[in-house]
């Protein structure tokens, strides 16, 4: 065997070892939990633009209440992050999932019982501030349960949640897609609540969620006064400007995908379209730990931002629902190692006991993006039509460069998550 076969053997042995820590940390039975529990998210923002513009006739429309949905999101995600880090994950969770099923409900009766549309609005606000912040929280348990400072296994925790955040992200339109296409727009919702009320719960009272509250942080006591979360946001502010210019691609990207799906007479299959752009993004989110240490942080976000701005750029020349497919399935590629640096960047610069709040805070500009590129293009296709409408993702990817590029060089010898918290204190 040569050295070139050595090498790549030996590379894959420690990628392999590094995602078979994973299940010895948290019990198998908490992978396909924590996986069903974050499905219900994925579907609501399409599901809420889906329902909306059928009921209305109006993409806008649809556009503007899956903005009230992400900006519910964003107004208390970070604060669900707080409590959580200050009562512990369970009773902030089994509350959230209770209430979030209860709002699906209520989005589904207003939007098809003709009510008004402030009362819509509310309820779609009430749907995205009710939302169990899974995904964020599950990353927090990582960290908590042993990864932490042990980069490589750190970087397949993070890999593997942005994978199965991808994963359900196609999952999640695609199954609004076929319900809405099978049944109706309303039935994809009602799906979302039922999913939210089994598994949500499951996750809340799943052991794990005990791991953060028994990694207090190293040199202080547990009863001393935590920073608040302006402290938290000093700390993790560049890639939270990165999240949501992501934010704002995806927005745009769900909005451009609906419009075309309109034009084209085939409004059901916009979830469909939009599911292939997780497709290379779980690939890739998922080999991103094979990479050599040499490929930092920066290296892989202006990668990330250009190749999304450089791929979308390609949208402007389609012309039907097909050639925008094959668009988004080579922009995925770009999606999953962009998304697991931002996560990874910002879960290395604060401790345990603060993680929960940051990480909340980068899925707040995540939706907060999602609201702005959801509204603006939305608007956007009804002035400029498709694929004009294309160039607000575009525009959103070329800030996520822009980002990436004044984001610092790693220092030598500043690898692990500890160099990296002592460093920003």
């Amino acid at each position: 065997m040569n050295s070139e076969a050595m090498n790549q053997s030996s590379t894959a042995s420690r990628t392999l070892a590094a995602y078979r820590a994973l299940p010895a940390l948290s019990g198998r039975p908490y992978l396909p939990v924590a996986f069903l529990a974050r499905v219900p998210f994925s579907m609501t923002t399409l599901g809420v633009m889906v329902l909306v513009t059928a009921t209305t006739g109006s993409v806008a429309a649809g556009g503007l209440a899956t903005a009230g949905a992400s900006l519910g999101t964003a107004a208390f995600a970070s604060v669900q992050g707080n409590l959580a880090d200050r009562l512990g994950q369970r009773p902030v969770l089994v509350v959230a999932s209770l209430l979030n099923a209860v709002a699906a409900v209520a989005v589904v009766l207003a939007a098809t019982g003709g009510a008004p549309r402030a009362v819509l609005a509310a309820c779609c606000f009430l749907l995205g501030a009710s939302a169990p912040q899974v995904g964020a929280l599950a990353r927090v348990r990582w960290i908590a349960l042993g990864g932490a400072d042990q980069p490589r296994t750190a970087e397949a925790a993070m890999s593997y949640e942005s994978t199965v955040d991808e994963i359900t992200f196609v999952l999640g339109p695609a199954l609004v897609g076929v319900i809405a296409t099978a049944g109706s727009p309303a039935a994809a919702l009602l799906v979302a609540a039922g999913l939210v009320a089994v598994f949500g719960l499951a996750f809340a009272l799943h052991p794990t969620a005990d791991a953060p509250a028994r990694r207090p942080r190293a040199g202080r006591s547990s009863g001393a006064r935590r920073p608040g979360a302006l402290h938290v946001l000093r700390r993790v502010a560049l890639p939270v400007v990165g999240m949501a210019c992501i934010g704002v691609f995806f927005g745009g990207t769900q909005a451009s995908v609906t419009a075309v799906a309109e034009a084209a007479g085939r409004p059901g299959v916009a979830g469909l379209m939009y599911a292939v752009l997780g497709v290379g993004s779980a690939m890739t989110a998922l080999a991103l730990v094979a990479l050599p240490a040499s490929v930092g942080s920066r290296t892989r976000w202006l990668t990330g931002g250009t190749g999304l701005a450089l791929t979308m750029s390609l949208a402007l020349l389609t012309s039907g629902t097909g050639q925008v497919v094959a668009v988004l399935a080579v922009a995925g590629l770009f999606v999953g190692p962009t998304l697991v640096t931002l996560f990874s960047v910002g879960g290395n610069l604060v401790p345990v006991t603060e993680a929960g709040t940051a990480m909340t805070m980068l899925v707040s500009a995540n939706v907060v993006g999602v609201a702005a590129g959801a509204a603006v293009a939305g608007v956007a296709s009804e002035h400029l039509g498709t694929p004009t409408v294309f160039v607000v993702p575009i525009a959103a990817a070329v800030l996520v460069a822009l980002a990436g590029l004044l984001s610092p060089r790693e220092r030598p010898g500043a690898t692990s998550r500890t160099d990296l918290v002592d460093a920003a204190v």
